[in-house]
């Protein structure tokens, strides 16, 4: 998968290079996000960016940690073959004051905490979700805890 990264509102830091890990290893754990076709925007931005993003598209008139926008279905995934153009996977975008926020309530850093969203974005991505049942969510979690131990972030729903 190709990264498109824009980074607004955020602290110096090699973000870029976080989200490329952080996708590698997501392609790791989840094969259908390794495909080379694939492209997938990352932005990193401000609550303030977020909340619009969120009121407009999800009708929740609040700012979220991370938000993720698809725009193929799990199984157009599953059918997307190895040659062709490149498609578009979906968006990402990240609210900062907010990762920051629970970077912090967490103890631990904004840029594990980040690569922890940037993972569960592409999840979204890839057609994962949690809203359905506590089955899905735990599936999804243990997805998510097997891509972090790649890149050494410890279970971050260690606390269930």
């Amino acid at each position: 998968m190709q990264l498109d990264i824009d980074i607004e509102d955020w602290p110096a830091g090699d973000w870029e290079a976080l989200a490329t890990r952080a996708a590698q290893a997501a392609g790791e754990g989840e094969p259908l996000l390794a495909h080379p076709r694939l492209v997938a925007s990352v932005l990193f931005t401000s609550d303030a960016e977020v909340h619009t993003l969120n009121r407009e598209w999800r009708e929740r008139d609040k700012p979220t940690n991370v938000l993720s926008f698809p725009m193929l279905e799990r199984e157009e995934l599953e059918a997307l073959g190895a040659e062709g153009r490149p498609e578009m996977l979906g968006d990402i975008a990240l609210a900062h004051e907010t990762c920051a926020r629970e970077a912090a309530e967490k103890g631990i850093s904004l840029e594990a905490h980040a690569a922890h969203l940037i993972v569960h974005g592409l999840l979204h991505l890839a057609g994962h979700d949690h809203v359905d049942s506590d089955e899905q969510a735990e599936a999804m979690e243990a997805l998510e805890t097997r891509i972090l131990a790649k890149l050494g972030i410890a279970d971050p729903y260690g606390d269930r």
